[in-house]
């Protein structure tokens, strides 16, 4: 559909009208020092009138963009915020912006599905680990706890990222509650992700195994704990530098067992993960998933950075439906009876559809430019049987990663 039409108004969903309803709400709070309830009822106004009135898509997020800056007096910009090395640069923070906690003329970076990010100069000195951070500028992630739903949790995020704190998780450098409800989640400000990096080019092999050595660390302590990911893909793995070293971010829908807002080991929710990343298990309704769930997410990964770049292992359609994915996975991996996934009898869904026999392809032909290690330890990762996936301390030591 063309932005332009006079249906376009189809082509925005809810979420990203939610979206922008928060970002005015915020920056709306900080302004005017409004209570959290009349920030969100004059936001909603706000973005409802120029939903009303747009007369393209293009026109709406043009609207939205000035209204906000507008709030925030904020000057427009090119790309100065991108820059990789941010803890040489300091100096170069913008003036304008808005004051979220200590933190002075904060700037809009981009949206998150349930947060909005900013990025601000520290102001105080916060504990270093490894040389990650020295000082400088910042993430800040604002939420807005009472608008969250399950399995979205900005207070647990912050109580599990303190319990997981070891070298190649992105550490929390401080949490506090903020005016008009908000709750903010302080990081280093890593400008890069893997998901970038595979988006310029193929990544040499010699880095990709660094990349996977570091996310596969801090892995085997996240689920030493007993903790559970929910969301490994390729924008979740963050960089200083595109030559490394990789953390682990983003545990807003990571799973404890020893956390109180956690689901119950066997209740757990199914809607995590996201789309082509997910694996088949949540389809069929398995809600005892373990971290294996997070190893079949790195497997996908491992693959775009070995040979698919950007290009996803499976493809959930446009629309992310599962029964796009599960077709695409069985597809690839070829159409699972109960020999080849024993564990899928006890799955409340599995059985109530028929599907399609399709034969499995090798995986020289799923990774034809991948070195045969690469594909063994894709295949290791990406297999029906939860059981048989390596786990994350075993794939650590898998002959790819040794050298």
């Amino acid at each position: 559909m063309s932005p332009g039409t006079p249906d376009w108004r189809s082509s925005l969903s809810f979420s990203e009208r939610l979206q922008s309803i928060l970002r005015i709400q915020i920056a709306q709070t900080h302004r005017d020092n409004k209570s959290s309830t009349d920030s969100q009822i004059r936001a909603k106004a706000v973005e409802n009138g120029i939903y009303k009135t747009a007369t393209s898509r293009d026109l709406y997020e043009i609207l939205i963009g000035n209204h906000i800056r507008n709030l925030e007096s904020i000057p427009v910009v090119g790309g100065a915020l991108e820059e990789a090395d941010l803890s040489d640069h300091v100096d170069q923070i913008l003036s304008g912006g808005v004051t979220i906690g200590d933190y002075i003329n904060a700037q809009h970076y981009k949206d998150g599905q349930t947060a909005i990010i900013y990025k601000a100069k520290s102001t105080k000195h916060c504990p270093s680990r490894d040389n990650i951070w020295k000082g400088g500028f910042v993430a800040l992630k604002v939420t807005h706890p009472s608008t969250m739903t399950p399995p979205h949790d900005s207070k647990r995020e912050a109580r599990l990222l303190k319990a997981a704190a070891s070298k190649q998780v992105v550490p929390l450098l401080d949490a506090f509650d903020a005016k008009g409800g908000q709750f903010v989640l302080v990081f280093p400000f890593l400008a890069i992700d893997l998901d970038e990096l595979l988006c310029r080019g193929a990544i040499p092999e010699v880095r990709g195994k660094a990349i996977m050595k570091d996310v596969l660390s801090g892995l085997v302590h996240v689920h030493g704990i007993g903790m559970i990911h929910r969301d490994i893909k390729p924008s979740n793995i963050l960089l200083k530098h595109p030559n490394g070293p990789a953390w682990l971010g983003d545990f807003g829908i990571a799973w404890s067992r020893d956390d109180p807002a956690s689901e119950s080991f066997d209740r757990k929710i199914l809607d995590v993960g996201t789309t082509c990343y997910r694996p088949p298990e949540l389809m069929f309704g398995n809600e005892r998933y373990g971290a294996s769930l997070d190893m079949w997410a790195l497997g996908c990964v491992a693959a775009q950075v070995f040979d698919l770049g950007q290009r996803t292992l499976f493809d959930s359609g446009d629309l992310g439906s599962d029964l796009a994915l599960i077709k695409s996975i069985f597809e690839t991996l070829g159409t699972p009876n109960l020999d080849l996934w024993p564990e899928a009898r006890g799955f409340p869904d599995w059985g109530k559809m028929a599907f399609k026999e399709y034969e499995s392809r090798p995986w020289s032909a799923i990774l034809p430019k991948a070195s045969v290690e690469s594909r063994d330890f894709v295949s290791k990762l990406v297999c029906y049987e939860s059981k048989t996936r390596l786990i994350a301390a075993d794939a650590l030591d898998h002959q790819l990663l040794k050298c």
